[in-house]
């Protein structure tokens, strides 16, 4: 039997005024195997089981008989059935409307959430789907439209990734915390001149390719590294990241001028070494 491919998380309709193109969401992510735990009580060896219980009897009650309720007042609950939620139902349950485009610079990252890919839908929508994928890539800015994703409508922008589009579910301004208390404190104005292109050249040595090793989590591999020893029944030692000094308190500008002279020392020893190798390989 066939593997089964991919599985949508919504269908549906994008639209751009009167055209229209069925199109699918599918998840950019996936579990990839991160370490998950269970509660173990000590004593037995045995997982500890979560049951749902009535908070005020005391009483073990099934899943499958749970609803929701919207707690209007203190322990005071409106219950909410299936058909209110249906009622509820808008426009985007089952179009991706895009409404505007945007100059993507525009939108802080801070926005950003989650992503998902936005596929043709079947056959009927491979002729229409390259044109709408190749108009945003033209326009060079973001679509922004709105979809129904478990329920809650989310604001989406959408972006070309090579042959075909991605959505980006985009926060909601009041689901950001304010940060303005944690900045307030600091000065405002240019910095030190000196200073600020001591640090330019640093950003400007540092300056590389994306890789993406660059954002393996090393915690999860050396955890699995103590698990795997564990189960061997091994002892492993994974150490510490060598820890800065905080007793070598230095001033931001000495500690700029030692990290330029640092990566100036490197490049010297690296040219220096050169010309030995020249001469062993004859």
């Amino acid at each position: 039997m066939a593997a089964s491919g991919p599985h949508p998380i919504w269908t549906g309709h994008m639209r751009l005024a009167l055209v229209t193109c069925p199109v699918a969401l599918y998840s950019a992510n996936h579990d990839r195997g991160s370490l998950h735990f269970n509660l173990i009580n000590p004593k037995t060896g045995n997982r500890i089981r979560n049951v749902a219980q009535d908070a005020e009897t005391g009483k073990e009650v099934s899943r499958g008989d749970l609803v929701k309720g919207y707690e209007f007042k203190k322990d005071t609950y409106i219950i909410l059935t299936d058909e209110d939620f249906e009622s509820a139902r808008i426009e985007t349950s089952s179009t991706i409307k895009i409404e505007k485009f945007v100059d993507v610079a525009s939108i802080d990252p801070i926005y950003f959430d989650a992503s998902y890919y936005l596929a043709p839908d079947g056959d009927a929508g491979r002729d229409v789907y390259p044109v709408l994928r190749d108009a945003i890539a033209a326009a060079g800015m973001i679509a922004l439209a709105r979809v129904v994703i478990a329920r809650r409508e989310r604001a989406i922008g959408i972006l070309p990734m090579g042959k075909g589009l991605v959505a980006h579910t985009l926060h909601d301004e009041r689901d950001l915390n304010d940060p303005r208390e944690l900045f307030s404190g600091l000065p405002g104005g240019r910095s030190d001149p000196e200073m600020l292109d001591l640090a330019k050249q640093l950003i400007k040595r540092q300056t590389g390719t994306y890789d993406p090793s660059d954002v393996e989590d090393r915690y999860e591999a050396r955890l699995r590294a103590v698990i795997d020893a564990k189960l061997k029944g091994e002892g492993v030692s994974v150490g510490d990241d060598e820890a800065p000094d905080q007793d070598n308190v230095i001033d931001l500008m000495t500690a700029l001028k030692r990290s330029l002279g640092e990566g100036g020392k490197a490049k010297r020893a690296t040219k220096e070494k050169a010309p030995a190798k020249k001469r062993t390989a004859r």
